[in-house]
């Protein structure tokens, strides 16, 4: 069945990519992360505690070591990751993200994250504050208010943004979520900055229709639209495909279609899963705007399973500014390769991006080792009919 809730990305999960190259930049650009956590037990009923450690290196000698813990007691769970950045041959601290969530009753639940940094003298200081609150309403209703918070010049801390976000269903099939998100006003109060409005349909048991739109404010008290996202989700089987389409305000203020998303995944087989994502746009590298779509990006990604190895290609096709109407070149592929045993895990990854030249030329290469021990996956096969 089809499902369209985006997972929020977690502050946690950023901290644990290296930070400072341009190969980091390029790895981020294709949204698959260096480091995988792992534990050195598997929780149980029984145990609700587990360590991990992580170590990544490239070939210029740099590298990343992410040590994890999971505390759970009660109806508190306390999560926190430090991540140590290699320079000259030893590690330094560089970042401590502690998260800690409590469940208050069985309809609220209350969170707070906390990053650190380091300063010039290498003490650790907070760099970010976020805290959370969840609740489970009446009528299917539900409400999140989301406070992030900076350090401030008397050693405290002010909020730099609050989010509300409230969603409700309108009928069996239909979900609306409004979030309204706060910036401070210059007066000491927070003053609301962007609304969005979203909406989710389940038009049958395999296909979602959602729609959001983003409201800015006029600077005269209303709301105006900003974007309008809207499309099609449909699930059958082993197939899933995306259709998204985004609106702008054009020089009329009238909407108009400036992006279009089509994406397709497909299983080819056990273990093995192909998707491509076809991006257009208004605008492209290179070109004048024509009123019309163009194709500019097309990213294609191969999963594979090999000898007990997860093999994974992505390809990047982009269009050529120097040359807009030659159709895409290829111009990043990266392949990561897997492989998970009862004392961890160990990765591999090589970036390939083209150069001046037109070659496609090694980058980066980088090997991560865990001591995650994979959890045993057991599939169960539907009951054999009745002889």
């Amino acid at each position: 069945m089809a499902t369209t809730e985006e997972a929020r990305t977690d502050v946690s999960n950023k901290a644990a990519r290296r930070v400072g190259t341009a190969v980091s930049i390029v790895c981020v650009s294709l949204a698959l992360g260096l480091a995988s956590s792992g534990q050195t037990s598997e929780p149980d009923a029984g145990n609700q505690s587990w360590n991990a450690t992580t170590e990544s290196q490239d070939a210029t000698g740099g590298g990343t070591r992410t040590s994890e813990s999971h505390r759970q007691s009660g109806n508190r769970t306390v999560d926190k990751q430090s991540v140590d950045v290699l320079r000259s041959g030893s590690y330094e601290p560089y970042q401590d993200v502690e998260r800690e969530s409590v469940k208050v009753n069985d309809t609220t639940t209350r969170s707070v994250v906390r990053t650190f940094g380091r300063d010039a003298n290498g003490e650790r200081v907070l760099v970010q504050q976020t805290e959370e609150e969840k609740q489970m309403l009446p009528g299917g209703r539900s409400r999140v208010v989301r406070s992030t918070m900076n350090p401030d010049a008397n050693g405290g801390t002010q909020v730099v943004q609050r989010e509300v976000q409230e969603t409700k269903k309108v009928s069996a099939n239909v979900e609306e979520t409004n979030t309204t998100v706060s910036l401070p006003n210059g007066n000491g109060g927070l003053t609301p900055a962007l609304q969005t409005q979203e909406r989710q349909e389940h038009s049958d048991e395999h296909t979602v229709q959602f729609r959001k739109s983003t409201l800015l404010p006029d600077g005269a008290g209303n709301w105006q639209i900003g974007e309008v996202r809207k499309g099609t989700i449909t699930e059958d089987g082993k197939n899933r495909t995306k259709d998204e389409r985004v609106s702008r305000p054009g020089s009329d203020g009238q909407l108009v279609e400036v992006e279009h998303t089509v994406g397709k995944e497909t299983e080819t087989a056990p273990g093995d899963k192909r998707t491509t994502v076809e991006n257009y746009s208004a605008q492209v590298p290179g070109g004048s705007p024509d009123g019309s779509l163009h194709l500019v990006e097309r990213t294609v990604t191969t999963d594979r399973l090999v000898n007990g190895r997860e093999i994974t290609q992505q390809q990047v096709q982009q269009v050529n500014p120097g040359d807009p109407t030659a159709g895409l070149q290829v111009t990043v592929v990266s392949t990561d390769s897997k492989s998970a045993g009862a004392s961890g895990t160990k990765e591999s990854r090589s970036v390939q991006v083209l150069s001046s030249n037109g070659s496609l030329d090694t980058v980066s290469v980088d090997m991560t080792k865990s001591d995650k021990i994979p959890a045993v996956q057991v599939q169960i096969a539907p009951a054999g009919k009745a002889k």
